[in-house]
């Protein structure tokens, strides 16, 4: 029974990174340092926590810099277009790891830059 709960608190704490960094899209740069904290603080204690984090992390570096880029691309009116689909990518995305994470399953970010 023990082993039962000690997956479900891990896969409640992947999940976590996930909606931490969803609802830090809100608000910039939450979306980097709530999946951040919880990876450094957790990522010993789990392989299944370490993946999440690394991934939640190089999803949300890689759209902080597809936002850098939409916005520079602005100048020339695309980048007010590209701006709302990104952020609607990084939500839903960051919503289906987390559905991914909380049944216990790997979730693979799509336009994600692999740093970690």
């Amino acid at each position: 029974m023990e082993e039962i709960i000690a997956h479900e608190e891990e896969n409640k704490m992947a999940m976590f990174t996930h909606i931490g960094a969803m609802v830090g899209s809100f608000f910039p740069p939450f979306n980097i340092v709530i999946p951040l904290l919880v990876w450094l603080n957790k990522k010993n204690e789990s392989e299944f926590i370490d993946y999440h984090g690394k991934e939640v992390l190089n999803f949300q570096i890689s759209m902080t810099i597809w936002y850098a880029i939409a916005g520079a691309l602005c100048f020339v009116l695309i980048g007010f277009a590209i701006l709302p689909i990104l952020w609607i990518v990084s939500v839903v995305c960051s919503i289906m790891g987390g559905i991914k994470a909380k049944d216990g399953g790997n979730y693979h970010y799509p336009l994600t830059i692999r740093l970690l």
